[in-house]
């Protein structure tokens, strides 16, 4: 068999990486095989989603001295805090693929416009999956405003062959990056996987993102699958509670195939219960379809799992494009404009 060689990063072995390529240690395997995905799409078995959903978009302010989380879609979120911006795996593509003319394409509109950002401080990358990495938006964020890019080991490689003056922060899991202005970032651990195309299947790490300001903590999950639960407690005893989790609701089924990589409302719910954290916004749905799933399944489905676990439902909103959602230092949702 010949020796794969990384593209991406040359490092230590580790508890995560054998030499070669990451891995969740302790989890089920991501991998997935051509016949697998065969399995999968001759089944037949994926939802008619619409063609465009209608959206308002909004106007966001240019700083905010509290808290406030703007949903652009997917993972995709401007975050104000303190008197800094910053967006969350930011795509304004109309298509995440590795093809302009093909792959899936948007459904709603960005709930932000482009042009109508503020200036960016920071961007936070959870892995390099082109519905997260979106390299002809970064380019377009760092023309405009240059801001410090924070990501996990490999993707600041691909990363850089785009933008070779990139402002880049890397990372692995665990570790803690300064964005300025009073923030940082801890990535912390996620049962996922990584690759651009079919030679760099885990080549490079993913993660989520812990992240402290003056205005409270925010985690972002970036993508994950469930697992043996264990990674969430554990979040929880290294960093606390954060005052606002951001848990990826969509893309879960079928669930024989997605569920080691991608979370559904069930499961987003006991990650919500781990974190003790006192407000979710449910992400990652609605926007792209990647899988089988209805587009209005995630939300609906996400609303029987709050009532059947007796939580109020204002506790994890799933989060529309254009909403806005203000939060006060411990979590609390005191203002939702959709």
């Amino acid at each position: 068999m010949k020796s794969f060689r990384n593209p991406y990063y040359a490092g230590p072995v580790s508890d995560h990486f054998d030499g070669e390529r990451f891995f969740n240690p302790g989890q089920p395997t991501t991998d997935r095989g051509f016949r697998q995905a065969l399995r999968w799409k001759l089944a037949g078995g994926g939802a008619r989603w619409p063609r465009t959903v209608l959206i308002r978009p909004v106007r966001p302010e240019r700083r905010v001295e509290g808290l406030r989380v703007t949903m652009v879609g997917h993972s995709t979120l401007l975050v104000q805090a303190g008197g800094t911006n910053l967006l969350t795996d930011p795509v304004w593509s109309a298509r995440v693929s590795p093809f302009s003319f093909a792959g899936p394409k948007r459904v709603t509109a960005p709930g932000i416009a482009f042009d109508d950002l503020p200036p960016i401080d920071a961007v936070l990358v959870s892995h390099c999956h082109y519905d997260h990495l979106d390299l002809a938006t970064l380019k377009a964020l760092h023309l405009r405003d240059a801001p410090l890019m924070a990501m996990p080991l490999g993707t600041d490689a691909i990363v850089r062959r785009a933008i070779p003056d990139a402002r880049i922060a890397v990372g692995d899991w665990h570790d803690r990056l300064d964005l300025g202005h009073g923030l940082a970032t801890v990535l912390t651990r996620a049962n996922h996987w990584a690759n651009r195309w079919t030679t760099d299947v885990r080549a490079a790490l993913w993660c989520g993102h812990f992240l402290t300001t003056p205005a409270g903590s925010v985690w972002f999950a970036g993508d994950t699958g469930y697992g043996d639960g264990s990674i969430f407690p554990d979040i929880r005893a290294r960093h606390g509670a954060p005052d606002v989790a951001l848990i990826p609701i969509g893309a879960y089924e079928p669930r024989w195939f997605m569920a080691p990589q991608h979370v559904g409302p069930d499961e987003a719910v006991r990650i919500f219960e781990a974190l003790g954290a006192p407000r979710a916004l449910g992400i990652h749905w609605g926007t792209f379809q990647l899988t089988d799933e209805a587009r209005d399944a995630p939300p609906l489905a996400l609303a029987a799992e709050l009532a059947a676990a007796g939580i109020p439902a204002d506790r994890f909103v799933a989060a529309e494009p254009g909403s806005v959602h203000d939060f006060d230092i411990a979590g609390a949702l005191h203002n939702e404009v959709a």
